[in-house]
């Protein structure tokens, strides 16, 4: 599959098969996310791989959309690492990257699963605070490690249906000279 074919064609996969998914391919799957830009190349991620098929069920109390999680093969929390995200502090602004970074690293992922023939779907974890801590509190992280997507994988039970062509030329605003 190339760059463009999996640019039009990835779609939000809920429905999976009841297949594994190699490590080496997971692995795969996350290298790709890691040649992610970020911000100063802080590259602030880190990726939770959860098999464990309680845990994946229990997720749904967690984050109230994601009760199909519990057929994945697998769900991938992508985490920012506060501490190493670029990020300001002073007294006249306060702000970091470390989302915007996770968001990108997210999207590669969930790329690099479909070019793999693996279906995923974002769920989103930042910015809610109740998601956020009781992540943090099931999977013992640190305060400084912010949960930002929870990710289920898998093969797809079902080709997802694509729609209609999204190209929408009036979003697109030419400013040849200010």
């Amino acid at each position: 599959m190339d760059l463009m074919q999996g640019l039009l064609t990835r779609r939000s996969v809920r429905k999976y098969q009841d297949r594994p998914i190699d490590k080496s391919t997971i692995e795969k799957i996350v290298k790709a996310a890691q040649h992610s830009p970020s911000a100063h190349n802080h590259r602030p991620w880190e990726f939770y791989v959860i098999t464990d098929k309680d845990f994946m069920a229990e997720l749904r109390v967690i984050q109230r959309w994601t009760s199909f999680a519990k057929d994945a093969a697998c769900v991938m929390i992508v985490c920012g690492d506060t501490d190493k995200s670029f990020s300001r502090n002073k007294e006249d602004e306060s702000w970091t990257y470390v989302d915007v970074d996770c968001a990108i690293a997210t999207q590669s992922l969930m790329l690099a699963a479909w070019a793999e023939g693996i279906g995923s779907c974002y769920c989103g974890a930042a910015p809610m605070p109740k998601v956020v801590e009781a992540l943090r509190d099931r999977l013992n992280l640190p305060s400084n490690i912010r949960p930002f997507a929870i990710v289920p994988m898998g093969y797809p039970a079902e080709t997802p249906k694509q729609p209609e062509d999204r190209f929408d030329a009036s979003k697109i605003h030419w400013i040849e000279k200010v």
